[in-house]
């Protein structure tokens, strides 16, 4: 698959990292030249210096033959250009990174298909519905619905006190009769790799694990994880970015009682017309007794969206202070996801890092239908829909040459999510939940092909 990459950014560096693990035919474009050398010199690509926008360096990138151009620079106007340029200069898709909202709210009206952008990706849309997200499973740190929440992701850092800790899987799963989750993948506290468990695999205290769950294993999950269900009615959102505007507006629609803290005086003015049923304060939320006196103890849940992620960061270690249930910070540098389980606060979020996810299902082969990879893990999870004439069907999963570096994790038959163990037989039409590693993935495509 030949792919153009604009913008060498954090988003546009992950994206070329993911695809060069698969050896796919990638030209990088950017007119930051440090940028480039540092793209080149890490990974097995092709880098271009230029204007993504200019028609010379675009026919240098040979887009006539390209399958798939993707704006991910960071102005919005040079993205959508460059995908109405590379559409009529004869490549197959484009896809667009946009930080107005509106464009995505209107696409029913404006018809993008037909100026020749395919998709819009907007970061800051996929931040506050990631936001949603792990308000509605608060004692988890990570979470994602498939199929309208027929199965469930759920990821989670085992305590002390979790029943399963120093058992192994196969012991675990004897704790409940009826299994509704299983695990896919875990991280040990304090490493860099990714394991995916087997049954003789040992859970240990600090483990990050990512389950997949239907509705009625949740709460399986909060006895075994000893974690407790939390109802969460009163947020605070600390920054009226783009981010936090749309969280606010989110959350009040479904009845949250939100605070929203905003520096800047015009804009907190701006904010509080927006968001009539917001209590929008003028301050800096950097400081200690402006957020007590707004009574920070109460609420249930903190998210710091500013502009500075160090902010985010220390703001939410203040409100974890104040004994408060659920702290969300957002933050640029993907680095800080080594940090999130072990500086106390309970789920980091990265715009890039979620654009970058929801552009990559896009470039998949075979019938993948869902795709995202999981927060600081290099491991991603592939829902695949199955063909009568693929490997799998008609198959138990025991009998399939499946990589040990994969999982199945579970299956949606009928319009019902099941949690899938060995004897179970795979059929045409179901939609087959794996989760792997990046050097597995050729492997599993082939088998669903």
């Amino acid at each position: 698959m030949k792919i153009i990459i604009a913008g060498a950014g954090e988003v546009g560096f992950h994206l070329a990292k993911l695809l060069s693990y698969e050896s796919q035919d990638i030209t990088l474009i950017d007119t930051n030249k440090e940028s480039l050398a540092y793209a080149d010199n890490h990974l097995d690509i092709r880098v271009l210096r230029g204007d993504a926008t200019s028609i010379s360096v675009l026919k240098d990138a040979q887009v006539q033959s390209s399958n798939l151009v993707i704006g991910v620079t960071s102005s919005e106007t040079t993205n959508i250009t460059l995908c109405m340029l590379a559409k009529q200069m004869g490549c197959e898709r484009t896809i667009a990174r946009i930080s107005n909202t509106e464009f995505i709210d209107c696409k029913e009206t404006i018809k993008f298909e037909k100026l020749g952008i395919d998709e819009l990706i907007s970061p800051e849309e996929l931040a506050a519905s990631e936001i949603q997200l792990l308000l509605n499973e608060s004692a988890f740190n990570d979470t994602y619905e498939f199929e309208g929440g027929k199965l469930i992701m759920i990821g989670v850092s085992l305590s002390k006190s979790a029943p399963f800790v120093g058992k192994m899987v196969k012991e675990a799963a004897t704790i409940f009769t009826e299994l509704h989750f299983m695990p896919i993948a875990l991280q040990r506290m304090g490493a860099q790799y990714t394991v995916i468990p087997r049954g003789d695999t040992v859970f240990k205290e600090g483990d990050q694990v990512y389950f997949i769950t239907v509705k009625e294993g949740v709460d399986e999950l909060y006895k075994l994880t000893a974690k407790k269900k939390e109802e969460i009615k009163n947020v605070m959102i600390l920054g009226g970015s783009k981010v936090g505007f749309k969280a606010a507006r989110d959350l009040c629609a479904k009845k949250f009682n939100v605070k929203l803290i905003e520096k800047n005086k015009e804009k907190a003015f701006d904010l509080a017309d927006d968001l009539p049923n917001a209590l929008v304060i003028n301050g800096d939320g950097r400081n200690v007794e402006l957020l007590e006196e707004e009574s920070l103890e109460s609420m249930d849940a903190f998210i710091a969206v500013t502009g500075n992620a160090e902010t985010n960061i220390m703001s939410c270690l203040i409100a974890k202070s104040r004994h408060v249930k659920k702290t969300i910070a957002l933050v640029e540098n993907m680095d800080y996801f080594q940090l999130s389980h072990s500086i106390g606060i309970d789920s980091l979020i990265n715009k890039k890092l979620l654009a970058a996810n929801n552009i990559f299902r896009h470039i998949r082969k075979g019938e993948i239908v869902e795709l995202m990879r999981l927060n600081n893990l290099d491991a991603e999870i592939l829902e695949f829909v199955v063909k009568s004439g693929s490997k799998v069907a008609g198959r138990t999963i025991r009998e399939l040459d499946f990589p040990k570096a994969a999982t199945i994790g579970g299956v949606v038959r009928d319009g019902k999510g099941v949690i899938a163990l060995g004897g179970f037989e795979i059929k045409d039409g179901d939609r087959v939940l794996v989760c792997c590693l990046p050097k597995a993935i050729s492997r599993i495509e082939k088998l669903f092909l």
